[in-house]
């Protein structure tokens, strides 16, 4: 966008987030990225219901000023890693607003932002991201500042926010509006309390909010002559050696507690050899791509869980679930270097069904004369009549000719099928860590 055409994209910034052709158009995408209901309990669905007058009622409230968020509901996800993560889901007409907010002030600052910046924009992933960080590496910036921001939405300054805003947006009114959203309150266990700073995961608004505190993060680090990739607050700073990455760590610390106000989480940042650092999932060994132990992990323990013993569901409703999982677990980790790892998280899925399967004989007989309907020679089914347990049964020759890969290929359909195979197949090396 040239500089006459911003100076008049920014004049009448909040007619346009008023109208009723953009608070359509942020209906749109509030309803396609679902979310419940907020504090007055009205769904996606129940507001389009009566949508005309729904989006003519905020239009008129925005324009007289005697429209005001209602408080967000604050709700707690679990984290992979062990705590809790707070997110706040806002009312449908206000994440409406929101998204309305953010549809018109993003072609503002989206063209500002660094080239080292991928969370949260338009036409960038964390594909891109990794693959970035993967580049550095192999250009010998191999040590890494991996920093982490406590708590980095809870604690966003409300006023070095407004400030950065109002250096390209000149309009009161907009600011006004965002000063609002910021401010108002948090539901939790039906007590309201007031927001005085942060800004709430969840809002359709906050990601850009986010990238906006940011980027002055990434204005200091550009100008100070680093390499670095950051996804909304996960930032990776690369450097060629200890000396330097403990240097930059010291003082990039010291930027973000005093001058962005914010706290750099001592315990869990660190400077280390890029094999040993997690980006989005991923580690980044000896210049390639491969997926982070701490993910494999959980990909381990969310199959078990699909899996676990005493389960209600049927085998076959098992198998969807866990086809359900998979191919947006896989989808995601494609980006993997060494396919071998995709496989390992397919045989322990297949390895857990074959248990399931053996435990359904109830019987040590009976699973004997299951293997031999399957067609599986009496000397090799013998071996259920043995002592072993159900996972040790499950590895056997008898259990993995009766049900062999293929059968999990023909009852699962997109298990195998979903993830597309790599153009480079990657052995996968001995201290690429699975467990």
């Amino acid at each position: 966008m040239g500089e006459t055409n911003l100076l008049n994209y920014q004049q009448g910034l909040f007619e346009r987030i008023c109208s009723l052709e953009e608070l359509q158009l942020a209906f749109k995408a509030v309803k396609r990225n679902h979310g419940a209901a907020g504090v007055d309990g009205i769904s996606i669905e129940q507001f389009e219901r009566n949508l005309p007058r729904e989006l003519d009622q905020l239009r008129r409230e925005l324009e007289d000023w005697t429209y005001y968020p209602k408080p967000v509901r604050r709700v707690e996800i679990p984290k992979p890693q062990g705590g809790i993560r707070e997110l706040g889901i806002p009312t449908v007409r206000d994440r409406v607003v929101q998204a309305s907010v953010k549809a018109v002030l993003e072609p503002i600052f989206d063209p500002l932002f660094s080239n080292s910046s991928y969370g949260f924009r338009p036409k960038r992933n964390q594909r891109q991201a990794v693959e970035a960080a993967q580049k550095l590496v192999q250009s010998g910036k191999e040590y890494v500042v991996d920093l982490d921001l406590a708590k980095f939405f809870d604690r966003v300054h409300h006023d070095r926010l407004i400030h950065r805003l109002r250096q390209q947006v000149p309009d009161n009114r907009v600011l006004r509006l965002i000063g609002i959203t910021l401010r108002s309150g948090v539901l939790k266990d039906g007590l309201v309390s007031a927001t005085k700073e942060g800004t709430m995961q969840g809002s359709p608004l906050s990601p850009l909010l986010s990238n906006v505190v940011l980027d002055e993060l990434d204005k200091e680090l550009e100008s100070r002559g680093l390499s670095f990739c950051r996804f909304a607050d996960d930032c990776n700073i690369f450097v060629s050696s200890k000396k330097s990455a403990d240097r930059v760590m010291q003082s990039i610390g010291k930027f973000i507690e005093k001058r962005l106000r914010l706290v750099v989480n001592q315990e869990k940042s660190k400077v280390a050899l890029s094999n040993s650092v997690r980006f989005l999932g991923m580690t980044i060994i000896a210049g390639t791509i491969a997926i982070s132990a701490q993910s494999i992990q959980r990909a381990m323990d969310k199959v078990k869980e699909l899996t676990r013993r005493g389960s209600s569901l049927n085998l076959h409703d098992t198998m969807k679930e866990i086809n359900s999982w998979y191919v947006g677990w896989a989808s995601y980790y494609q980006m993997t270097q060494y396919p071998a790892q995709l496989s390992v998280i397919e045989s322990h899925v297949r390895r857990r069904l074959r248990a399931r399967i053996v435990a359904q004989q109830k019987r040590r007989r009976y699973l004997y004369w299951h293997l031999r309907k399957r067609g599986i020679h009496h000397r090799l089914a013998r071996v259920a009549l043995t002592n072993r347990k159900r996972w040790a049964l499950s590895h056997t020759e008898a259990v993995e000719t009766a049900y062999p890969n293929a059968w999990f290929r023909d009852e699962l359909g997109q298990l195998i099928k979903s993830r597309p195979r790599l153009p480079h197949q990657l052995p996968l090396k001995k201290w690429v860590k699975l467990t």
